[in-house]
């Protein structure tokens, strides 16, 4: 058994890792109800969010540039911020990832119903827990393997569908060679048919779209060439929510009035099935799956790195310690895969709520992770002022605008009563987390026996 998980990350993985990271079910179906909620002016609630995640990745890429250590922002939040902090932060992160985990894999079930109408939707989670379990079983360097074509796959369909979807509304392409022109985004109540409150309303939702960006950090101590790699997956993060997120949902409105969308699934499959080109909407709704299975497996492979770290730090089970000859952590990946088996329970008692559930449940979750990012990235750079190769810029101010808009993320989940369910469940969790701390302790001989990278 070897003792260190393995550098096998190739530069060409992590890039593609990041590429696809938060292009799953956050987009592809939860898109619909953030365009519900605001309508065009989605598009403005998603690059103004979209500024606020580049920070947060910026910060976390220059702590996880100096020290790509195992377990990421949880390791951060315990060297910097104290035993507690970390012992939280791992948790509620793993916690998270079992919560992403089940709504991709309802996503799976969800969209595979269009194919095959009459079998259950738990079946098709099942197998998605079954095929994404095996899968992380095996070396890193396989799952980087296929999340590199699951991310390619997803990738150039999106970038195709906007291409086509330029010639549509320009070109009148599929539409009798008339141009459709961009009249959707204003022609349904204006740019704000639900007022600003709207777009603010969307901001909770949108932030599970974009939660799983921070894998980049959890494979920083598997990456090959950390120090060149992860700058790189960071600085495309802004980019990418331009193209991915901003310019799909364009054109998708531009396409079709913003309140129809979202009425009979995905509105990426009912765009191109409006346009009469059924085999374009066979091929996207292969291409959502394939994008739900990518963001599945990269929930499992964090989930189970999180267990390895926590268990390293005395914060776990030791024997979630123990590694694969091929340095996989095969019993944290065991145990997230029992976890998941939840989701195939609620799946058969409550199929058409569950995806819906987990959106406003693990908001929380995500802007706590995030939140303890850049609390941990403040105390980081004081007790490291020298000048670092890869950094935030504008520091601190970039860091306090950020912190405010998780808090505003935050106050916003209380005001609506379609997400307040996440406030309560998060303080129940992190109330149930602070006396299991209280109570098991953490072994204090362990506190500082994780190394701080991981070895080849």
């Amino acid at each position: 058994m070897t003792q260190h998980l393995q550098r096998n990350l190739n530069p060409r993985h992590i890039t593609f890792m990041a590429l696809g990271m938060c292009i799953g079910a956050g987009l592809f179906l939860g898109s619909a109800s953030t365009i519900k909620l605001a309508g065009p002016s989605v598009l403005f609630a998603y690059l103004f969010g979209g500024a606020m995640i580049f920070i947060i990745m910026r910060a976390l890429g220059e702590m996880a540039v100096h020290d790509p250590v195992a377990g990421s922002f949880s390791t951060y939040a315990h060297r910097y911020l104290g035993p507690f902090a970390g012992y939280l932060t791992g948790w509620n992160y793993w916690i998270l990832m079992m919560g992403v985990g089940i709504a991709e894999s309802t996503a799976v079930g969800i969209y595979m119903k269009a194919w095959f109408p009459d079998w259950p939707q738990w079946i098709w989670a099942f197998g998605s827990v079954a095929m994404i379990g095996g899968l992380n079983l095996l070396a890193v360097k396989v799952y980087g393997e296929m999340e590199f074509w699951f991310a390619l796959i997803k990738v150039l369909t999106v970038v195709l569908m906007i291409a086509g979807g330029a010639a549509i509304i320009w070109l009148g392409w599929g539409n009798g060679g008339r141009p459709l022109g961009v009249s959707n985004l204003w022609s349904h109540g204006g740019w704000f048919p639900n007022g600003v409150t709207g777009m603010v309303l969307a901001l909770p939702v949108l932030v599970f779209s974009f939660g799983g960006i921070e894998t980049i950090g959890m494979a920083a101590a598997e990456a090959a060439q950390p120090e060149r790699t992860i700058p790189r997956a960071v600085n495309s993060v802004i980019w990418r929510i331009l193209i991915f997120y901003v310019g799909a949902l364009f054109v998708i409105m531009a396409i079709y009035p913003w309140n129809e969308l979202g009425t009979q699934g995905s509105p990426f499959v009912s765009t191109f099935a409006k346009l009469g080109i059924p085999k374009a909407a066979g091929l996207i709704n292969f291409v959502v799956i394939t994008a739900a299975l990518s963001s599945f497996n990269s929930t499992t492979f964090s989930g189970s790195r999180m267990l390895h770290s926590l268990s390293i730090k005395g914060q776990a089970p030791l024997a979630m310690q123990r590694l694969s000859r091929q340095g996989v952590p095969v019993r944290g990946v065991l145990v997230t895969l029992v976890f998941l088996m939840v989701g195939v329970l609620l799946n058969y008692l409550v199929p058409g709520r569950i995806f819906g559930m987990m959106m406003s449940i693990l908001a929380f979750n995500t802007v706590w992770t995030w939140g303890m990012v850049l609390v941990a990235h403040w105390r980081f750079r004081r007790q490291l002022p020298a000048p670092l190769p890869f950094r935030l810029r504008c520091f601190p101010l970039s860091s306090v605008v950020c912190l405010a808009f998780l808090a505003f993320v935050l106050v916003m989940l209380g005001y609506s009563p379609d997400t307040r369910v996440a406030l309560y469940v998060g303080v129940v969790w992190i109330a149930l987390l602070t006396v299991a701390y209280k109570v098991f302790g953490v072994d204090r001989n362990m506190l500082e026996a994780e190394p701080s990278t991981a070895t080849v």
